[in-house]
């Protein structure tokens, strides 16, 4: 029996995967909804404009029932798995990133290909995280207005 439960060991390496943007000099954001109707666990934003999408596995049966991942690739520049030290690396795409988290740390033990956005899509994605992180700091600051500022950031 796992003694760290499914949502703790996602959040557990969600966690340490933005700690690792941070150290990187990265903006991460997390659950940034994508034009495709995907969710991306952390779309970080790095130093000259490029953009990461880190999809965080807590383990092979979460990643072996989400094959969604792709679609997250046409949203970002280089795209990441993020799991935890006990994942079976090999299960993963050899062209992805990946990152191998533990505790608070991660680091980073395989680059991705990188692809190059399109200027209209990246120009679109930036104003979409410029927005969403605005609007989560505005509505940290006053949490009886983040209904409105929900509305303004709903895709129609």
């Amino acid at each position: 029996m796992d003694p760290i439960g499914f949502p703790e060991r996602t959040l557990a390496v969600r966690r340490a995967a933005a700690r690792l943007c941070l150290r990187m000099g990265w903006a991460p954001l997390h659950e940034v909804r994508l034009a495709n109707g995907r969710r991306a666990d952390i779309l970080a934003l790095q130093p000259g404009g490029g953009f990461v999408c880190i999809e965080v596995k807590s383990g092979l049966r979460d990643y072996l029932s989400d094959a969604k991942w792709a679609e997250y690739q046409p949203f970002c520049d280089q795209f990441f798995f993020a799991v935890d030290s006990d994942f079976p690396l090999n299960a993963l795409p050899p062209e992805t990133g990946l990152i191998v988290c533990a505790g608070l740390e991660a680091d980073i033990i395989r680059e991705p290909l990188s692809v190059k956005l399109a200027a209209p899509r990246r120009k679109a994605l930036m104003e979409r995280f410029a927005w969403m992180a605005a609007a989560r700091l505005a509505a940290l600051e006053d949490p009886a207005g983040a209904v409105e500022l929900a509305v303004g950031l709903n895709p129609d």
